[in-house]
């Protein structure tokens, strides 16, 4: 390979050499010899534009035009700065070279409108193939141009991208890979290539786009098998948790061999769990899930309810807690980058990429990184689980599904690729049949695409459901929030320790035992003194969380906005109000708002817009304000930003959703950040109200006070607080 190298170096200088002529050399490999109409790279780049301009229109794609056209840019990129910076031009001469340079720009223009896919190779950053540093040299060379000494010592070991120097690999991952340094492909189940016959020649990728748009009523949703009653696939296998029937459907198919799904079900419906049960089903271990870190947590915490015999690690930062040995990794977009390169060579047989529209824009790092580790994985295993999940509606901005679509293997830069292009064989229609589009769109959807909305399995699903997304604060506010728990929960301890030594009567606890009856009494004191205090307290805390977790719960809300439409976000607090309405203003993104200051004009306008404005997506609320008196039935999703002290509030804020004149089923997201007492006070608001009536008949009897769950959350922190040291003494008295 290096003499290959070395030999294309040689050939290039050589035609370098021989095709130059005596004469100053300029910038960026500048051309030799007098300035003539007929001589120099200019006449090169037009003849050759010309070419590509003809084949595109032709509706030819193949690799060599788009190598072409990609050349010409660059090259006439290069000449026009050559042509700014030479002193040698006079002003007349250098307008005409730069008249000449712009009718090929414009030529380039032009052809790209005929096929859009061409603008990405005119990207900064777009990748130069060896193919395409060949033509190059080659044009160069016929143009009398000098290719630069950097050009010419590239090596055909060098990768085309640098490792940047933030990648990272773990130690647990060294580990691993110590263990088991003999990471054998797993070919069992490849099968031979799909070559085009009737179609070879044919441009397809843009027909099959297309023909979302002109067959627009065909199906959304592949075939799905009935799911057994017990095995892979089951609806209520002993022992394990129950899945709906429009979940069982998709593992059934994972189980029957199934292996690639743009899972595009409404939020609220379990894609989480599917894709979950999907691996299982499959085997896909160790599985990679790539997921946004707003529900980054919440995806550790569904492996531990419906897997709970794997083992799932997150990985935070530089990765330096995860266990290399966990069957399933999930990281965030946000680090993709400091860990790509491992993750490369991991040996995985299944990936997850969760809300995929993240990686539409294919010119974008974490596309590149997402399509990389997808390709590194076919090139182990043979067959594996490809898995993207999206509540995007299929028929928006087709072409955003480009990049998904090569995620999963379907297709590649220029053409559908094996099971696509066997289905379309298959239907003996070229794109000049009418009939052909309404078929491509069934191959399509055959591939995997599964798309089901709430109302079309109301039968599953309860009529309103608060379904939980906890979140991580792993910033330096979190770790504020979680020093100032750790410092109550220390100041109580201390109490409770003041208490049992200076106590005159009635006995104290033996050594190992909590005196229950007095932990009440300390927590009660506590609540009692919590105005004067000078320390933090839980009121305080739970003010600092709201805020700390507002930009996740605000992002998580634009996504529902842009995958299911109108969307209610419910906050106690002025400044977690402020942060959701700067973020969405920050996407582009309309919004009303109903708070506590508004006339009642401003308050009508304001419900007005949301409910009959389809270009206003959500409506920021306060729960005082807006927790009564306000109907906002459009929407059938709502974020609760904060937690309320009881379910009423809570409830009566969903009731502004869930009421008369709803048609869909209704979902509260409820944001909880873990690691933090928020989780406590909503464990606390569940037990006192009932899960049940909560979550399935929305009942909203009060059965506690604010002041009630205030004194559980303490009660609850010392007692573990008591119990955690407990714990640390026997162990080391047992040491």
């Amino acid at each position: 390979m290096a003499q290959g190298a070395a030999t294309r170096r040689n050939n290039r200088s050589g035609r370098s050499r021989n095709n130059g002529s005596s004469g100053k050399s300029g910038q960026n490999g500048r051309r030799k010899g007098v300035h003539k109409d007929n001589e120099g790279i200019i006449p090169v780049l037009a003849q050759v534009v010309r070419e590509v301009e003809s084949a595109v229109q032709r509706r030819s794609a193949m690799p060599d035009v788009r190598t072409k056209f990609q050349v010409v840019a660059l090259l006439a990129r290069d000449e026009r700065h050559r042509v700014l910076e030479d002193e040698s031009l006079n002003e007349g001469r250098r307008a005409e070279q730069l008249k000449r340079l712009d009718g090929i720009a414009t030529i380039l223009a032009k052809t790209a409108t005929m096929d859009s896919r061409l603008f990405e190779l005119l990207a900064e950053d777009a990748e130069i193939s060896e193919a395409a540093l060949d033509l190059k040299h080659e044009l160069m060379a016929r143009g009398g141009v000098d290719v630069p000494e950097d050009e010419e010592d590239d090596e055909d070991e060098t990768p085309a991208v640098a490792v940047p120097d933030k990648r990272v690999v773990p130690t647990s991952v060294i580990q691993r890979q110590l263990s088991n340094p003999f990471l054998v492909p797993d070919f069992t189940n490849a099968r031979p290539p799909v070559h085009a016959r009737r179609l070879s020649g044919w441009e397809l990728l843009g027909p099959l786009f297309r023909s979302f748009e002109y067959a627009d009523s065909g199906p959304s949703c592949m075939p799905l098998p009935d799911p057994p009653a017990y095995g892979p696939g089951h609806v209520d296998a002993p022992g394990t948790r129950e899945l709906m029937h429009h979940q069982a459907q998709l593992v059934a198919s994972a189980a029957e061999g199934h292996r690639t799904y743009l899972l595009a079900d409404e939020p609220g419906l379990g894609k989480t769990a599917q894709a979950l049960l999907a691996a299982e089903a499959a085997d896909a271990y160790p599985l990679l899930v790539v997921v946004p870190n707003v529900v980054k947590a919440n995806w550790a915490r569904e492996v531990d309810l419906w897997t709970p015999s794997k083992k799932a690690t997150v990985v935070h930062g530089n990765g330096e807690d995860i266990d290399g040995f966990a069957d399933i990794i999930v990281v965030n977009y946000e680090i993709l980058d400091r860990h790509v390169g491992w993750l490369g060579e991991f040996g995985f047989k299944g990936m997850v990429v969760d809300e995929a529209h993240f990686i539409k824009n294919k010119s974008s790092q974490r596309s590149q990184h997402v399509l990389a580790l997808s390709e590194k994985i076919r090139q182990r295993a043979a067959n594996p689980l490809l898995m993207a999940l999206t509540g995007t509606p299929l028929i928006n901005d087709i072409e955003d599904f480009r990049a998904i679509w090569q995620f999963l293997g379907w297709i590649d830069d220029v053409k559908p690729l094996n099971g696509l292009l066997e289905g379309l064989e298959e239907t003996g229609l070229t794109p000049q049949d009418n009939s052909f589009y309404g078929a491509a769109r069934r191959v399509v959807v055959n591939q995997g695409i599964v798309r089901r909305r709430k109302i079309d399995v109301a039968s599953d699903i309860p009529a309103r459901r608060v379904a939980d997304l906890p979140v991580e604060l792993d910033d330096a506010e979190g770790r504020s929030i979680r020093a100032a728990e750790a410092e109550l929960a220390k100041r109580m301890v201390q109490r409770y320790d003041t208490a049992i030594e200076t106590r005159v009567t009635g006995a104290k606890p033996a050594p190992g035992e909590l005196d229950l009856e007095l932990i009440r009494r300390v927590a009660t004191w506590e609540r009692e003194d919590q105005d004067a205090s000078t320390g933090e307290n839980v009121f305080g805390m739970m003010r600092r969380i709201g805020r700390a977790k507002a930009t996740l719960a605000a992002d998580y809300a634009a996504q529902l906005a842009r995958n299911v439409g109108k969307v209610v976000f419910f906050a106690k607090h002025i400044e977690v109000m402020d942060t959701a309405q700067k973020l969405f203003e920050e996407r582009g993104i309309r919004y009303s708002t109903i708070r506590g200051d508004q006339s009642s004009k401003a308050r009508e306008k304001a419900i007005d817009e949301f409910m009959n404005d389809p270009e206003v997506e959500i409506i920021v609320c306060s729960l005082t304000a807006a927790g009564v008196g306000v109907n906002l039935q459009a929407a059938s999703n709502l974020i609760l930003a904060e937690l309320s002290w009881t379910d009423a509030e809570q409830t009566q804020a969903i009731d502004r959703v869930h009421r008369i004149g709803q048609t869909e089923p209704v979902t509260a997201w409820r944001i909880i950040a873990s690691q933090t007492i928020d989780t406590r006070i909503a464990e606390l608001i569940d037990s006192k109200a009932g899960l049940a009536a909560r979550a399935l008949d929305g009942s909203d009897e009060e059965v506690t006070d604010s002041a009630d769950v205030q004194l559980e959350a303490l009660v609850s922190l010392l007692t573990d607080a008591l119990r955690k040291r407990e714990s640390g003494r026997r162990g080391r008295r047992a040491a």
